[in-house]
């Protein structure tokens, strides 16, 4: 948590907000810290600046946005409906929101715990299962994880920013450029907006996104790819569970071979997808009558992957004859299928279980291993985006970039298949927060590459090493080569049977609330997705023995795990 006390004045004197300079007939606003980017991460940095007494004593901060803030900070919808933009809060992000007083803010109403989480694998049926009494930590947060929309995220902050006077939001404004000022003047980046204002900035955070400009401006190189993948994201709607199966707090997550498919809990009735897959069948789901789609979710988590891909293939082909199939012929579809696979009707594995308005009796044996059927999809809430991974290879700016700063997106993109990508933008502003504050402690210049250098080395090992893990992860899962079926399977049954183990992964990803060993956790997943690569990659070149060498594999995968639970 941020340090409170007040401090004595520093060796640089703060900049009162009034205060302006003069460099030829151009007249500048003198910032000490400017963040460019409204979203949750850039809200989240203005608002753990704000929360400390000793930089709200001291700085003078500014949070640029091309977005109307008004319509965030005024946004609100009926109870039973949900935004479809939803982000997976680990109980580390969530500590630090409640820290800086933005949790109290959120409306936590429309906020879920994720007491359960079931994983499991689309051709193999190998399943992993979490369960948050498991570490022990279920206190504040109730669960692993929250969910919770984006939007009721950032309507929070506006409101914890609006306690907080030290902080000018300036928003409907957009950046037209970023340049720098004369070698005499200290060489400080200045913001020019399309309004003809003119911010002179001590220091300069870019939190502004893929496409950073404050990134261009400093001219920070980043390497990554695009995925062969688009995710889909929707508001579902469902029956409430039974009084058999308890309350809807379990997220939902299989890993087909086009990408994996998550149902994530929001109410008892309504949950959100997010469903990674080839880019062509994303125009085809999204080209979908809202009930097809239905029929097509429930599909996607209990039907083979053979008969999801004639599916697809039979949606797409009557979408190009103009002729779109309808909900029933779909069903008669997912029906004849289950049919031709022995899936029995009535039992939880079917996806042509009646629906609407069935009533609701015992529910069927294992029916909590697969999320309740989807009865309809809220309408305007269906849409894709492209998924990529990308990493800066610096977050500090230097030479003609200096006195910039990367955090989030801007910084960092990663696929959406661990629900990190929030969560990491969420601790480099807590790193980069601490760091600004210790620089006042310090009475050192808060825009220096001295400065800053803690916060790159604590965040950039931390972040690359999470997205290594969760790309390796993806790639691992989005083959039906046999062996690596059969070894990946493996190693998820084994985990899934021992209890110390498993307790450690979700202690890594953030669900015990504490840091320690995050790194070295997402480290032990990356290495022993490693070594699973390594040893289909010598079963291919040898051709034999594959069981052996992969099965070798999976031993040397369990071994560093336990290792490193034990350590």
């Amino acid at each position: 948590m941020l340090a409170c006390r007040r401090l004595a004045r520093p060796a640089f004197s703060r900049i009162r907000s009034l205060s302006t300079t003069t460099e030829g007939a151009l007249t500048h606003e003198n910032c000490d810290v400017v963040v460019v980017g409204g979203g949750p991460v850039g809200l989240a940095l203005a608002g753990a600046l704000s929360s400390s007494r000793v930089v709200g004593d001291n700085l003078r901060i500014a949070l640029v946005e091309a977005g109307d803030l008004d319509k965030i900070r005024a946004w609100q919808l009926p109870s039973e409906k949900y935004s479809n933009r939803v982000s997976s809060l680990t109980n580390t992000s969530y500590a630090f929101l409640n820290d800086i007083g933005a949790w109290s803010y959120v409306q936590h109403e429309r906020t879920c715990p994720v007491e359960h989480m079931d994983v499991w694998d689309g051709i193999s049926d190998a399943r992993i299962s979490f369960d948050a009494a498991e570490i022990g930590t279920v206190s504040q947060n109730e669960g692993m994880a929250r969910l919770t929309e984006n939007l009721n995220l950032q309507r929070g902050l506006l409101h914890l920013l609006e306690k907080a006077p030290g902080v000018d939001l300036i928003h409907r404004t957009k950046v037209t450029s970023v340049t720098r000022e004369s070698e005499g003047h200290g060489a400080w980046p200045i913001v020019n907006l399309d309004n003809g204002r003119r911010l002179r900035a001590r220091l300069l955070v870019g939190a502004d996104g893929f496409n950073s400009p404050v990134r261009a401006y400093a001219q920070i190189p980043s390497f990554g790819w695009s995925y062969d993948t688009q995710g889909v994201v929707a508001t579902l709607i469902h029956r409430p569970r039974s009084a058999y199966e308890g309350p809807n707090t379990t997220a939902y997550q299989r890993f087909l071979p086009t990408g994996p498919i998550a149902f994530l809990p929001l109410s008892p009735t309504v949950s959100s997808l997010v469903w990674s897959t080839r880019p062509h069948i994303a125009q085809t789901l999204q080209g979908c009558d809202p009930s097809v789609l239905a029929c097509m979710i429930n599909a996607a988590f209990r039907l083979p992957q053979v008969s999801l891909q004639y599916l697809y293939n039979r949606i797409s082909e009557a979408q190009a004859t103009s002729t779109p199939l309808t909900p029933q012929q779909v069903q008669e579809e997912i029906l004849w299928r289950e049919t031709s696979h022995g899936i029995d009707r009535h039992s939880a594995m079917s996806a042509s279980a009646a629906m609407g308005d069935a009533p609701i009796g015992i529910p069927p044996v294992n029916s909590e291993l697969v999320p309740p059927l989807v009865t309809s999809i809220q309408a305007g809430s269906i849409a894709s985006f492209p998924l990529r991974f990308n990493h800066t290879e610096s977050y500090l700016g230097e030479g003609a970039g200096a006195r910039t700063v990367l955090v989030g997106d801007a910084a960092h993109t990663i696929h959406p298949l661990a629900g990190q990508g929030l969560n990491l933008g969420l601790g480099d502003v807590e790193a980069l927060a601490k760091c600004i504050e210790n620089a006042i402690l310090q009475g050192s210049d808060v825009g220096s590459y001295t400065a800053l250098q803690p916060y790159a080395r604590e965040r950039y090992l931390t972040n690359h090493t999470i997205m290594a893990a969760i790309d390796k992860l993806h790639k691992l899962y989005t083959t039906d080569f046999e062996p690596v079926v059969w070894a990946r399977s493996t190693g998820l049954e084994v985990v899934n049977e021992l209890d110390s183990l498993k307790a450690a992964i979700m202690m890594t990803a953030g669900a015990d609330g504490g840091k320690s060993g995050i790194t070295a956790g997402w480290d032990m997943v990356t290495k022993g997705v490693e070594t699973l690569d390594s040893a289909v990659k010598v079963a291919r070149a040898v051709g034999g023995g594959i069981g052996g060498i992969v099965g070798t594999g999976v031993q040397t995968l369990i071994q560093r795990v336990s290792e490193r639970t034990r350590a």
